[in-house]
């Protein structure tokens, strides 16, 4: 009984803790300037933080790269790792372990590793300053190939011999059978993988030089440097309306969200 009750006071100390910087968001953003550092249960509300920072840089701009960057990456990775889960997990060829290995190994290597190297590809390529080249180095993904190789390899082999004795080819089978009866897999990593690249910073930044290819998250942090003067108001403002897609998107989503993961298998 009292391990419980730490336990379940530790899980709320952690709740706190992580919902504490956003409701100090919360509060900045909906109060006038110089309530941002005084809590008065009395202060007046205003929107005038917003329009302040939706003037203040080019949000629309930003949204626009951002939506356009997350789109294109998810739909390369479902068809990517779609293909190469499917041939993992049904197909046997010269090297398959060895190569699978390798993908596997490919989750241990973070991303900021290959910073570098990766910006001496889009370099030679042409894809400097361009959403495609802040893209390009995510659309195969390990983690995506490794979670759909598991899902389809619980799917039954009799339901693909069905499907090749109705006249399906290979491809027909994987769109028919694998797809349809992955779809919590699907979601799960869909919404990982649409958070992740809405939140990425570090190579984004790196990559883009102009307001025309930046996303929101190198938008933001060039919106509330220093040099640009420290109003956190507007700045908290700022990162609602960055935030606030995402926000939506798991209250409307929570349900399916929780399910999609413990179907899917990760744990």
């Amino acid at each position: 009984m009292r391990g419980r009750l730490l336990e379940t006071g530790a899980a709320w100390l952690l709740a706190l803790i992580w919902l504490g910087p956003l409701a100090y968001a919360f509060w900045a953003a909906f109060h006038p300037a110089h309530f941002a550092t005084h809590f008065n249960l009395l202060a007046p509300l205003t929107l005038e933080n917003f329009a302040k920072a939706w003037t203040y840089a080019p949000f629309p701009r930003h949204f626009l790269n951002t939506m356009i960057l997350v789109t294109m990456i998810l739909a390369a990775q479902l068809v990517l790792c779609t293909l190469a889960g499917y041939a993992f997990a049904r197909f046997e060829f010269a090297g398959h372990n060895i190569a699978f290995g390798l993908v596997l190994v490919q989750l241990m290597i973070m991303p900021e590793v290959l910073i570098v190297e990766n910006y001496r590809i889009m370099a030679r390529l042409g894809l400097v300053d361009t959403i495609l080249g802040i893209g390009l180095p995510y659309m195969a993904s390990a983690f995506g190939t490794f979670l759909l190789r598991q899902t389809f390899k619980t799917v039954p082999r009799e339901l693909e011999d069905a499907a090749r004795v109705e006249g399906c080819s290979f491809l027909g089978v994987l769109w028919r059978v694998y797809v349809p009866l992955a779809r919590p897999t699907y979601l799960a990593y869909g919404l990982v993988s649409v958070s992740y690249h809405w939140n990425n910073f570090l190579w984004p930044l790196v990559v883009t030089n102009s307001v025309q290819t930046r996303p929101l998250t190198v938008g933001l942090a060039i919106f509330g440097a220093p040099e640009s003067g420290v109003d956190w108001a507007v700045i908290s403002a700022g990162t609602l309306m960055a935030v606030a897609p995402l926000l939506v998107a798991f209250l409307l989503f929570q349900r399916q969200f929780m399910q999609s993961f413990m179907q899917a298998g990760i744990k």
